[in-house]
């Protein structure tokens, strides 16, 4: 139970980032539309992608196979990107946009591919670290 807690926690508290930030009225961090429109959409791609590999250190150190912690952590990110953009329709100044999801789906789908097939073969610097942060 301790465990479990130990690794659940930090993806409790990085959604419930996630939920405040999304309950913040939009405003334009820049001037310019695609500049404004590319920190956006950055931001986007590393928050989710931060979701998926906290979901990821959850369940492979819970004993899922690599395989199907990928496929979960796939899987719930998406969904909680869905159900962000569904509470964001609530918050006055924003509004769902399917494509913030392609951004997250995106985000969660390049860290995994990372952590599976770029980790593997890094450096004993890269591993080393992956295993002070249990993704190895």
């Amino acid at each position: 139970m301790k465990k479990k807690f130990k690794y659940l926690s930090p993806v409790v508290l990085w959604a419930v980032v996630i939920f405040c930030f999304s309950a913040l009225s939009q405003t334009k961090t820049v001037e310019v539309y695609w500049q404004d429109f590319v920190l956006k959409k950055t931001a986007h791609v590393v928050e989710y992608g931060i979701l998926a590999m906290l979901l990821y250190r959850f369940y492979i150190n819970s004993g899922k196979s690599k395989k199907r912690s990928i496929a979960y952590s796939l899987i719930l990110t998406v969904l909680y990107a869905a159900t962000d953009e569904i509470h964001q329709s609530y918050v006055p100044g924003r509004e769902p946009r399917v494509r913030d999801v392609f951004f997250d789906t995106l985000g969660a789908s390049l860290t995994l591919y990372w952590i599976n097939k770029v980790l593997p073969k890094a450096g004993d610097r890269v591993k080393y670290y992956a295993r002070k942060l249990e993704l190895i």
